[in-house]
């Protein structure tokens, strides 16, 4: 079988890079098969700040239910978090949502193919962007991901605050040079890849197929780069969350605010007052007996959160607590539909079994 044509010689990188991809490369991705920006663009918003191995079980689930971008926008929002949960960074599923209401409402069900008007688009940025469009038209876009980042700075000794803006854009800049003319789709995901499988955190330099054109190499000291971001210290803070069910079992969930932690996504219920006093006021019924379980430890990007459940027993009518909007009893088979943050998830299978 030939090959198909590699870069020209004026992109040494590119050529190498495409050379190696076509033995090496991940052409198995389920989003790689065809070239649907729809969902190309539901790929590299699940694979923002999320590892390829678990996307891949999400992406399956979230296609099949939404398998185009009329069917997402149609969706209710609770579905589309429910397929969100676990997943993490849920502004990422919110902003998707609204972004194919977008589209359907405003370009008529057809995703934009110009820069400018994707980068219009909620949750989508200029890398986002021009991986869409290099990967589903083959446009000649630069992209700058975390993994395209850390193969320019070591390529290039890019020293530097990775956040910096003269950084961010003398990468960019780099970014633009080494994109090919030709096979651009495939040079974008040649890039990703060898930044995913070769040039890691712990560079596999020797396996590297542009090794030779790497000053980071050719110096010794490629896993100093990009340099690392300054570390502080990471906040801790404890909330406390009521479990609460009901003589037939339910499980009391309420939903979060659009905008902060698990925004939209239905939780136990926090609470930052006396959780008797909080019951009786929300719901009018004197509690029995409130236990404290076993704190959970959970992390996010800027702080840790100590969850310390509060469990109790409510005898109350259906008249008393009828579901709302943001207050709803769920039954053990609701639960497996009800978008649940991983930790709530956890502690209410728990709870079942």
């Amino acid at each position: 079988m030939t090959r198909p044509a590699a870069a020209p010689d004026d992109f040494p990188f590119a050529r190498r890079l495409l050379d190696w991809y076509d033995v090496h490369g991940r052409r198995d991705l389920p989003w790689k098969q065809g070239r649907d920006p729809y969902r190309i663009w539901v790929s590299e918003i699940m694979l923002q700040q999320t590892q390829v191995a678990t996307v891949r079980g999400y992406y399956a689930r979230f296609m099949a239910s939404f398998p185009d971008v009329e069917a997402l926008a149609a969706a209710d929002a609770d579905e589309v978090l429910a397929h969100w949960a676990g997943l993490g960074y849920y502004a990422r599923a919110r902003n998707l949502h609204r972004a194919a209401r977008i589209v359907v409402d405003a370009h008529g069900g057809v995703m934009p193919d110009s820069l400018d008007a994707l980068t219009a688009l909620p949750g989508i940025g200029r890398s986002t962007a021009a991986a869409i469009l290099a990967l589903s038209s083959g446009a000649r876009h630069a992209i700058l991901d975390g993994n395209v980042r850390r193969v320019l700075s070591r390529l290039h000794r890019v020293d530097g605050d990775p956040g910096a803006a003269a950084t961010l854009k003398r990468l960019w800049a780099l970014a633009e040079a080494h994109t090919p003319r030709e096979r651009v789709d495939d040079y974008t995901q040649a890039i990703m890849d060898l930044g995913a499988l070769v040039c890691t955190r712990r560079p596999d330099c020797p396996r590297c197929p542009v090794s030779e054109l790497c000053e980071g190499y050719r110096r010794d000291d490629a896993a100093r780069f990009p340099r690392p971001r300054a570390r502080r210290e990471r906040p801790r803070r404890s909330a406390d969350f009521l479990l609460l069910r009901d003589p037939q079992g339910r499980v009391l969930l309420e939903r979060r605010p659009p905008s902060g932690i698990w925004g939209g996504l239905w939780c136990l219920p926090e609470v930052d007052v006396d959780p008797g006093e909080w019951i009786r006021h929300r719901l009018g019924a004197t509690p029995g007996e409130i236990r404290e379980r076993p704190s959970i430890d959970h992390g996010f990007t800027h702080f840790d959160l100590e969850i310390r459940p509060r469990a109790a027993m409510v005898s109350v009518s259906a008249d008393a607590v009828a579901d709302g909007a943001d207050l709803r009893w769920h039954g053990p088979r609701e639960l497996g539909d009800a978008g649940l943050p991983a930790p709530f998830r956890r502690l209410l299978d728990a709870l079942n079994h």
